[in-house]
């Protein structure tokens, strides 16, 4: 039988593994299970039925940051707009509530030059952020005491980091630099560092004008175009349809009509600072989480709205979010480079301001 493997249980095996990487080129062997097919639960909690249908018998259930081995793929007939279903211990998940992960550790850098960023993104399921302070020393960034779990940095997400400094086990560590709740510090094993070609711009000779996003809220279909040729095409998850919450709220259904990137940002720190309090961009998720680092986040509104990477479902094709459009993070990535104004890693900025490339969201 396949065990769970909990937050607790990855915690304890990275910090053996980031142990041995000062014995080895950083391939730690203390990971012996395979992690070629395996899946990380982005909610609450997750069902497992006795078959590839939520109409069949619940038999199981898995929590938030346990980890499940999937043996393959199953295309079912439903949902049709995500009809993949894991086939796991026991019986069979959907996938819209599981991120796919691995485990991959990174040579850090010895040394960053003061004044200078580098951008990086998380190769582990995810890692404990940790602060530093002269008076209590080292300590791990939890949430208050009225949320329910301590937030790791997860998997696929993306963050600027600004310096290198000896961690809480002695190892190096990255300090990052995060746009709502200031700096803090993870392991640098679990980061890998981004090369700037990778982050480049895409055709940047096309002129602007000959470039624009469609957005079909109906069939949740994006689709990049150069020229009024489609470059690009992929399924989406808008916002859940409904009207403001509350007297300070806005709307959760995501706005149509005409518009321009903005702005764009390769790492935001969306929903709520890990101290509860100071909302970021709250209109990236329907769970309202906390959610630093998310990538490749290009803004169309003043209020927020914004195209970017999603790492907490794999949902695409049904509205899921607060108002922003969730793609993929590798097509959010492709999207990121292509669209204008052109972020030019040389630049050394954490953003681009002007007006870019138009968005025309509409219902079909």
């Amino acid at each position: 039988m396949m065990s769970k493997l909990s937050r607790r249980d990855f915690l304890k095996l990275s910090s053996l593994a980031l142990g041995g990487l000062a014995f080895s080129p950083f391939e730690p062997d203390t990971i012996n299970f395979d992690d070629s097919m395996l899946v990380r639960v982005t909610t609450d909690s997750v069902s497992v039925y006795s078959g590839p249908s939520d109409e069949n018998r619940i038999i199981g259930t898995w929590f938030r940051d346990e980890f499940v081995h999937v043996y393959e793929e199953v295309i079912a007939e439903e949902p049709k707009y995500n009809p993949v279903w894991y086939r796991v211990w026991g019986g069979y998940m959907h996938r819209a509530r599981l991120q796919r992960v691995k485990f991959l550790y990174n040579q850090p850098l010895n040394h960053i030059p003061e004044g200078t960023r580098h951008l990086t993104e998380v190769t582990v399921p995810f890692t404990q952020p940790w602060r530093f302070t002269k008076t209590y020393g080292w300590q791990p960034l939890n949430l208050p005491p009225n949320w329910s779990t301590n937030p790791p940095i997860y998997y696929e997400s993306v963050h600027w980091v600004d310096e290198v400094t000896e961690g809480p086990d002695g190892g190096p560590w990255y300090r990052i630099f995060d746009d709502l709740d200031g700096s803090y510090y993870v392991a640098a094993p679990h980061l890998r560092i981004i090369p700037p070609e990778e982050y480049a711009p895409i055709s940047p000779d096309v002129p602007g004008a000959s470039k624009r996003i469609e957005i079909n809220l109906t069939t949740q279909i994006l689709s990049a175009l150069e020229r009024d040729k489609v470059v690009f095409q992929t399924n989406i998850a808008s916002g859940i349809p409904g009207g403001p919450s509350g007297p300070n709220q806005i709307s959760t259904t995501t706005p149509n009509g005409e518009f321009y990137i903005n702005e764009k940002m390769p790492a935001k720190h969306m929903g709520y600072s890990f101290y509860g309090s100071s909302p970021g961009n709250l209109l990236a998720d329907a769970d309202g989480y906390v959610l630093p680092g998310v990538s490749w986040t290009c803004f169309f509104t003043d209020v927020g709205h914004a195209l970017h990477g999603t790492y907490w479902h794999d949902n695409f094709g049904v509205p899921m979010s607060h108002g922003c459009i969730n793609m993929r993070s590798d097509e959010a990535k492709w999207l990121f480079r292509w669209t204008h104004p052109v972020f030019d890693p040389a630049e050394g900025s954490i953003y681009k301001r002007g007006l870019g490339t138009p968005i025309r969201i509409s219902y079909g």
